[in-house]
């Protein structure tokens, strides 16, 4: 119960800091995905169904406040998080390089997947331009943001696994 609770203050949190604090911190217009980050780490340290679940409710979140179609974002994030979640066996909690190229990689897939979807079908078709201005810079932002971000999400699921642990031992 302790981890549903710390996943969505941690969603809505990096939610109202990627649009607020972010928005004025931007590069040219580009401002870091926190919800592609959280979504991957989820996914990452705690399995496929975690992943799932933090996609679909991050996704939401930017569909409600900022989607034209409610559940365009959040089945995006939602495969995303599943898709990390399934690396979940090939993490070490020591190693940051696993974390991040999956979460460089998932923000490529979002940005790639939201060309497509949005820009593609509507007849814009400079997919060189809208990657070296859009996709490649944001992608570098995020990482930036991930090397901060990601460490201190990993602190403290050590922490809730550790009371976890420490819960389960006093009931046995």
């Amino acid at each position: 119960m302790l981890k549903a609770i710390t996943s969505a203050f941690f969603m809505v949190f990096c939610f109202l800091l990627q649009c607020t604090l972010f928005r004025s911190l931007s590069f040219g217009g580009i401002i870091p995905n926190l919800m592609i980050i959280i979504t991957a780490s989820y996914g990452l340290m705690r399995g496929k169904k975690s992943g799932l679940l933090v996609g679909f409710f991050s996704g939401l979140l930017i569909d409600i406040f900022f989607g034209s179609l409610l559940g365009f974002y959040a089945l995006l994030y939602m495969y995303i998080g599943y898709l990390n979640g399934i690396f979940r066996k090939l993490f070490y909690p020591e190693d940051i390089k696993l974390p991040m190229i999956l979460i460089m990689v998932s923000d490529f897939v979002y940005s790639l997947a939201c060309y497509i979807l949005t820009f593609l079908l509507n007849g814009r078709f400079n997919l060189p331009y809208y990657f070296m201005h859009i996709i490649l810079p944001e992608m570098v932002y995020t990482i930036v943001i991930t090397c901060g971000l990601y460490p201190l999400l990993m602190i403290i699921e050590r922490r809730l696994e550790q009371k976890e642990r420490e819960g389960a031992s006093k009931i046995v």
